[in-house]
């Protein structure tokens, strides 16, 4: 039907889900008097319902539920906590419009009266009141409640505050029908009976005339949905519906849009309105009969907002007039005649029950993707997920499936009608485990524990997933077998061999009888079709089995546990059922003309029934809701209602679960509580638990036996086994193939005493307490104590221990104790996990505890307290290991005769000179091995300064100097500081100083031995010896060349700077003999400087005449040295102004024989008496070196 009333296609404003619903009558009031009612509005938020009539009717209802024990939502029985009428107008009331926001009313009849009320101490009265000479034709209050638009029908417009001013008025000079405020309140819109819509702004100026298409003669009425808070901007839904008496009607995603979506609803329109959402949109009118004779059809329609059809309700009564919402828009009530009716609306939500966690979906205003909650009812946790374009949400077993719209489909896409989706598999706290991308529209989704089925208006797809528990994830993309995934054609019947997925294909394939219904068994998959027609097909092949042919259009299909029985509600909420068992044998082949089946002749039928669940271990039981009752069948035998409006979740052990979506999603959607589970019995086994506490044994096993269910044998088991009647609680278990329960009976049977069974008895069903109580009554304390063992209550065990004595009291008191440990160490209550541990003396846990509290002072402990040898020992090792708490790491070790893991953690730890000192103390010659590959280890992550310094921890001076002048050598190619390369060649100095130290040592240790020494000194000894043909000789003999070079040309540079020209032109004199060190540029250039500035030409000369024979100097370096010579002698002559003794000592020092030079002042010591450093062998002068108290060269202390 809806598609023969869309005159334009809406596949544009298609939105990521279509919402289906049922809706049927549930109350009527009447109104005194038989006053006819013209106008109903209901306030959203607080529930009053207005209702105006003639002669100056106006009522306000309250229509509030009255929850009782756990009966909620709309099947809670609801009373009038309001009837109040309110005095003043003597017209007919006929418009009625709301401020929620500020609890005020404003009314109007048909002499132009308009009265605002206002509520005050729980009633209403009058506030203000107008008069006028025209009549009301329309009046709207804005989103905000602070303005108010009235529209007369002489064209006169008003707009007024909340608080009665006047803010401005105009006269249109047009035929006024209807107004509209748009959501943000910056514009009204003014309709014409003609049709005609003229747009204004918020300050009364035009704006312009809207373009729409005039599809009827005469204007209804305009409605703008304006809840911004629910409203989603970036899903672009009609919003704005512009209804015309003939029922064409046009919805609009705003005042600009230039491509509404025109629908005839086929009615005289009378009333429409939108839900409180805006996903609804509820047209009331007259529909004409077929026939000439009767009279026409009070009826509502329903639409989505994208214009699709959903549902029709036909209302008696002679002339309905006005219709509107209840806040969550789960009734609707409508004006007929003198009544009020009610009908309850039943949404078709997203959700789905898997194991014991109920899943559904919901739209956030602050969130563009869907929420989905994964709520585990079983231990109340909930699991939130946010997915985009959420449309289905299917399950079966303990997984599950959503089909939502890809993000990145285009609006080219969706205006072509190629639709896509994606399915997720989900277990049952949300994780992905597989997906599938489908190039087709998800109508309708269905799943089974092994297949995902899902069908579009013309195509059907079958995806048969692997379970993950049985198969990895990355597996089941690798090892799906060929076949699993299946894609047909409905008109084909069945997929064609060997053919893949070919969505184009079916897609470009027209179809004129649209699937409409799916549903699926184990071994079934039934498809239903717009005409009736059903198609049945096996698993997993899905190959055609049967046709058949129903009198209605299915809307919900629902298989049996074992496939032989189908469930109908068709389209208008009946509820039929079709015996596929005996229609199948009933049938001809599928080859063969298709033939209309049926079962034996079906006089069962239900009305208004919106949801359906068949038991999951019988395919006789079968529950369902007709209106606000839930209902149970066996066969075609239909038991006592239950009043509830719950979804059915689970049928099972003769038990149904409901959940209470309604008020989920109203109240708490993102935190549901087990408030809103129910759980419902059915009426056997409510009977029988009245049997087995109001009769005999021998009645309850005759009522099973009439009525045989597993659940009702386990009942009597366990009735009989607290009466103690052993051999009806044998047969009750062997009738229910309970295994263990009878091994239980004969436990029990071999038992002598009644005390002890009854307390078996109790141990089985839970109580332990009074087990508990029986075992000490009977003096069987150590029963006691074994019951208190299994079940893991050790605080009462102990208590049972300290107050008994006997052999193992301790025993078991230590083994409590210990799990009582465990019981706060798994909480993570370590104190007091150590206590218990410390009582039970379990040092390995009680050290676990220390460690993870990090008490390392107390772990120590422990470990002291330890005997040698001890298995955990080695542990604790490598936890104080890990911590650096190297010592006692080593301890640890040694005392458990690890000694090679103690000297790996020294290794590890750096602490070189103990794992050599245990090298020594236990004979080992591998220390050297280990030194090598970790200092191998750090050269080749270039760490030489770790190198040296692992070298000379380690007691190898003369490596740890060679690469320590490697390394100053590096410095000195990068050009660094002076000072620093001097710093870094006093060290190579001092290392091989070190060295030269060892080496006498180690020599004197040899001679030693060799007089009567032992083998193990002789032994490290020969760890240590030096191989004197590998030393490098060059680094040996100038160890301190480096450290003199750079010392004495800081000194120069030192004096010239502090104005003693004389001594620092004699201390750049001494660099000449260093010019494998320095640059002899820097040498020359320094002793040049001096000189010049000493005006010791002569010498100056010489060193220009070096600096202009350099090698390797540019062309323009010796230019510069040329003209800057011949500048300094052209004023000055080349020679020196020096005494002969000067002269004498120059060309002594000159000579073959060295004479020492001080380190303090870079001059000559003529004096035999002189200071020697101890460190670097280098001398001063007695004077010079008595005012300082480090040595200038070493910085060893004087």
């Amino acid at each position: 039907e809806h598609k023969a009333q869309t005159l334009v296609s809406s596949n544009r404003h298609s939105t990521v889900s279509v919402t289906e619903m049922f809706v049927y009558l549930s109350k009527k009031i009447a109104i005194p008097n038989n006053v006819k009612l013209q106008s109903l509005s209901w306030n959203k938020e607080n529930g009053y319902l207005a209702c105006g009539g003639d002669d100056g009717l106006l009522k306000i209802l309250k229509l509030e539920s009255q929850p009782d024990g756990r009966v909620k939502g709309l099947a809670a029985p609801s009373n009038l906590t309001m009837n109040q009428s309110l005095e003043g107008h003597s017209g007919g009331v006929h418009t009625i419009a709301w401020n929620e926001g500020h609890q005020k009313i404003t009314t109007s009849d048909t002499n132009g009266l308009i009265i605002v009320w206002m509520f005050y101490k729980s009633s209403w009265y009058e506030e203000m009141i107008k008069n006028s000479r025209s009549q009301v034709c329309d009046m709207k209050w804005n989103m905000e409640g602070q303005k108010i638009c009235i529209a007369y029908e002489d064209g006169s417009v008003i707009v007024g505050s909340v608080d009665g001013n006047r803010i401005w008025g105009k006269e249109l000079k047009l035929n006024l029908k209807a107004v509209a405020w748009s959501p943000d309140s910056k514009i009204i819109l003014f309709g014409m009976k003609n049709g005609d819509i003229h747009i204004y702004d918020h300050t009364g100026n035009s704006v312009c005339r809207m373009e729409v298409p005039k599809t009827g003669p005469e204007l209804a009425g305009i409605s703008w949905f304006s809840n911004r808070l629910l409203a989603r901007p970036e899903v672009p839904t009609p919003c704005l519906a512009i209804a015309f008496t003939n029922g064409r009607l046009l919805l609009l995603r705003d005042e600009a849009d230039d491509r509404p979506i025109e629908l005839d609803t086929r009615l005289r329109l009378r009333a429409f309105n939108w839900s409180h959402d805006g996903s609804l949109l509820a047209c009331a009118g007259h529909l004409a009969s077929q026939k000439d004779t009767d009279k026409d059809v009070n009826t509502v329609k329903f639409y989505s907002s994208n214009g699709e059809h959903l549902r029709t309700l036909k209302v008696p009564g002679n002339d309905i007039t006005a219709c509107t919402w209840e806040g969550g828009s789960l009734r609707i009530a409508l004006a007929v005649d003198s009544f009020i009716y009610f009908a309850n609306v039943r949404p078709r939500y997203r959700w789905a029950y898997c194991g014991n966690t109920v899943v559904y979906a919901y739209n956030r205003p602050d969130r563009v993707e869907n929420c989905v909650v994964f709520w585990d009812t079983k231990n109340n946790l909930r699991f939130i997920k946010y997915i985009a374009g959420v449309t289905h949400v299917a399950a079966a077993g303990e997984y599950c499936c959503i089909a939502h719209k890809p993000e990145q489909e285009t609006v080219a896409a969706v205006e072509s009608g190629a639709g896509k989706c994606t399915l997720v598999l989900c277990n049952a706290i949300g994780t992905p485990l597989d997906t599938r991308d489908l190039d087709m529209d998800a109508e309708q989704v269905a799943m089974t524990a092994s297949h995902v089925v899902v069908a579009s208006d013309r195509a059907v797809y079958t995806w048969q997933f692997k379970d993950p528990k049985q198969l990895a994830v990355m597996e089941v993309s690798e090892k799906r077998k060929a076949g699993a995934e299946k894609l047909f054609h409905i008109d084909e019947g069945a997929p064609a061999e060997g053919e893949g997925l070919n969505f184009t294909r079916v897609n470009e394939k027209e179809i004129r009888d649209r699937i409409c219904a799916v549903g699926v068994s184990a071994k079934l998959v039934v498809v239903a079709r717009e005409s009736g027609a059903v198609l049945q097909f096996g698993l997993p092949s899905m190959a055609l089995e049967v046709r058949h042919r129903l009198e209605c259009t299915p809307y919900e299909l629902q298989v049996n546990c074992n496939s032989t029985r189908l469930a109908i509600i068709d389209q208008s909420g009946v509820l039929t059922f079709f015996d596929l068992e005996k229609a199948a044998a009933a049938t001809a082949p599928p080859k063969d003309q298709e033939q209309g089946a049926s079962s034996l002749p079906q006089t069962f039928e239900r009305k208004d029934v919106w949801h359906m669940r068949f038991a999951e271990d019988n395919p006789d039981l079968f529950a369902f809701m007709e209106k606000t009752r839930m209902y149970v069948m066996k066969g075609l035998e239909v038991e006592e209602p239950v009043s509830s409006s719950a979804y059915l979740c689970q049928f099972k052990d003769l038990e149904i679960k409901g959940v209470l979506l309604d008020e989920i999603l109203k109240d708490c959607p993102s935190s549901p509580s087990q408030d809103y589970l129910l759980d419902m019995e059915v009426k056997a086994l409510r009977d029988m638990r009245d049997l087995t506490e109001k009769s005999g044994i021998e009645q309850s096993l005759k009522f099973v036996e009439e009525h045989p269910h597993p659940r009702l044998w386990r009942l009597l088991a366990e009735c009989a086994l607290e009466r103690q009647n052993l051999q009806v609680a044998e047969q009750a278990y062997v009738k229910c193939r309970d295994y263990a329960g009878v091994q239980l009976i004969k436990r029990l049977q071999n038992l002598t005493s009644d005390q002890l069974r009854k307390a078996e008895v109790a141990v089985h069903f839970g109580r332990f307490e009074a087990a508990e109580e029986i075992y000490l009554k009977a003096d069987r304390k150590d029963l006691a104590v074994e019951l208190c063992r299994t079940v893991g209550d050790w605080f009462r065990l102990v208590q049972l221990v300290k107050s008994s004595t006997g052999a193992g009291t301790d025993a078991v008191l230590m083994e409590a104790w210990e799990a009582l440990g465990d019981h706060y160490s798994d909480r993570q209550s370590w104190q007091l996990a150590i206590d218990y541990y410390a009582q039970a003396q379990k040092e390995e846990k009680l050290a676990e505890s220390y460690y993870l509290l990090e008490d390392y002072q107390n772990l120590e402990k422990v470990s002291l307290q330890l005997p040698d040898n001890h298995k955990l020992l080695p542990q604790l090792a490598a936890k104080f290991a890990a911590i650096g708490m190297g010592d006692q790491a080593v301890s640890a070790y040694i005392r458990c005769g690890l000694v090679k893991d103690a000297i790996n953690t020294c290794v590890q730890l750096n602490q070189w000179t103990t794992a050599i000192e245990l090298a020594k103390q236990h004979n080992l010659r591998d220390i050297d091995a280990l030194l090598t590959q970790y200092a191998n280890h750090l050269l080749d992550k270039n760490k030489l300064v770790n190198a040296v310094e692992l070298y000379r921890k380690a007691g190898h001076f003369l490596e740890a100097a060679k690469y320590m002048h490697k390394l100053t050598m590096d410095e000195v190619k990068k050009g660094s500081s002076p000072m620093k390369i001097k710093k870094m060649f006093v060290l190579v100095g001092m290392l091989i100083e070190q060295y030269h130290e060892q080496s006498k040592t180690q020599a004197k240790s040899k001679a030693k031995s060799k007089r009567g020494g032992n083998e193990a000194s002789t032994a490290l000894a020969g760890l240590l010896e030096e191989d004197t043909e590998a030393v490098d000789s060059r680094l040996m003999d100038g160890a301190w060349r480096g450290a003199e070079a750079y010392h004495f040309y800081l000194l120069a540079q030192r004096q010239l700077y502090a104005n003693y020209n004389d001594a620092a032109m004699h201390t750049a004199m001494v660099l000449r003999d260093y010019e494998d060190i320095l640059p002899a540029r820097n040498i020359y250039s320094l002793i040049a400087l001096c000189a010049c500035a000493n005006r010791a030409f002569g010498t100056c000369s010489k060193a220009f005449i070096k600096l202009e024979t350099l090698n390797g100097a540019t062309e323009a370096e010796l230019d510069e040295y040329r003209e800057l010579a011949t500048e300094i002698f052209n004023r000055y002559s080349p020679k020196d102004q020096r005494t002969q003794q000067e002269l004498e000592l120059e060309a002594l020092m000159e000579g073959e024989s060295k004479i020492p030079i001080c380190i303090v002042t870079g001059q000559a010591i003529t004096s035999y008496q002189f200071w020697m450093c101890p460190m670097c062998k280098h001398s001063a002068g007695e004077n010079e070196i008595a005012r300082l108290k480090h040595c200038p060269l070493c910085h060893n202390v004087i």
